[in-house]
């Protein structure tokens, strides 16, 4: 379901937006800013992704529809820079629509000339465009996009913009369990992450979900307010009770190819961030109910592909075998 189609049924409460940004620089290094139809102040082209569409695709559509720019070399940003989550990325929107924004980010080039051809489309969204320097910002709309600007800034040794206040994000509970009890077995968003746990062996750590039968990583999905790492590192705790010094992000999944049907008829998109767990601790107990069994597998003991949880999973393992060794 798209986000709108969710606000009829979720009214204004947080919803988790599963968006992307569009930063596209000139040859001068200056950025490209939309003045936004809702709040009249000024952002980053970008919006929330549609239903199946992966980070990239929905880049380009959005750029389209918000400026009439097509940006040949529009490729995302790599991790962690792409990356866009956590509390501080909470929005209130003028008509009282509140969310959580989480995703990625996308950056291109175009010459400053492209903008004289630059042809918005008539949803309202687009007030004005114009290219900025990076250290001469008009007022920006929210603090996604001052944080997407501080990526950029950060490369010319400018200091990170300022942050808005936001509200503390609400309590960990199951936001993906209270959305399907409103749309039943629909497609929905599911933000999540997933972590890679080795031992000394360069074993995989393998759990069999209680809820499809299958053979799985660690993870799950976000709470409103929660950052990608920080469902990481709640999951690994949940799931297995251990705990990871560092988490290092090597992937985002997502697309057509990662939508997910369970056992019982529910219909997930998966936009998935892959971890590798650090200096783990901790002794490994499994959460009741929750996971059936627990393995360590060898890159060539790997359960098939048929007995995983899906092909984010059969993904998440693929990028550790080719991982293997380095």
């Amino acid at each position: 379901m798209s986000i709108l189609e969710l606000r009829k049924l979720w009214g204004n409460r947080p919803l988790i937006a599963a968006a992307v940004g569009v930063l596209i620089q000139d040859e001068t290094g200056r950025v490209l800013l939309q003045r936004r139809g809702d709040d009249g102040l000024w952002g980053e082209p970008g919006g929330a992704l549609e239903p199946g569409e992966d980070f990239l695709a929905g880049a380009r559509r959005e750029l389209l529809e918000e400026t009439g720019l097509v940006c040949p070399d529009l490729t995302l940003l790599p991790l962690p820079d792409g990356l866009q989550s956590g509390p501080e990325l909470f929005h209130r929107y003028p008509n009282g629509h509140e969310i959580y924004i989480v995703g990625m980010r996308a950056h291109g080039t175009l010459p400053a000339s492209a903008l004289e051809q630059a042809q918005p489309d008539d949803s309202g969204e687009t007030l004005e465009l114009r290219w900025f320097a990076l250290n001469d910002l008009p007022p920006l709309s929210n603090n996604a996009n001052r944080q997407s600007l501080s990526v950029l800034r950060a490369r010319l040794g400018l200091p990170p913009l300022p942050l808005e206040p936001t509200p503390p994000a609400p309590p960990v509970g199951n936001h993906l369990m209270a959305l399907r009890n409103r749309v039943g077995p629909r497609p929905l968003f599911a933000p999540g992450a997933n972590v890679l746990v080795t031992d000394g062996r360069d074993r995989l750590l393998l759990l069999r979900h209680g809820g499809t039968g299958k053979w799985t990583v660690p993870g799950g999905s976000l709470e409103p307010g929660e950052s990608f790492e920080d469902c990481a590192r709640r999951e690994l705790l949940e799931e297995t009770g251990l705990r990871a010094e560092a988490l290092e992000p090597l992937q985002m999944f997502a697309g057509p190819r990662h939508r997910f049907t369970y056992p019982h008829g529910d219909v997930v998109d998966n936009v998935s961030v892959l971890y590798r767990a650090h200096d783990v601790t901790g002794p490994l107990t499994p959460q009741a109910g929750e996971v059936l069994e627990v393995g360590w597998f060898g890159a060539d003991e790997l359960p098939a592909e048929e007995e995983l949880s899906g092909t984010l999973i059969v993904d998440n393992l693929r990028v550790w075998k080719g991982g293997q060794g380095t």
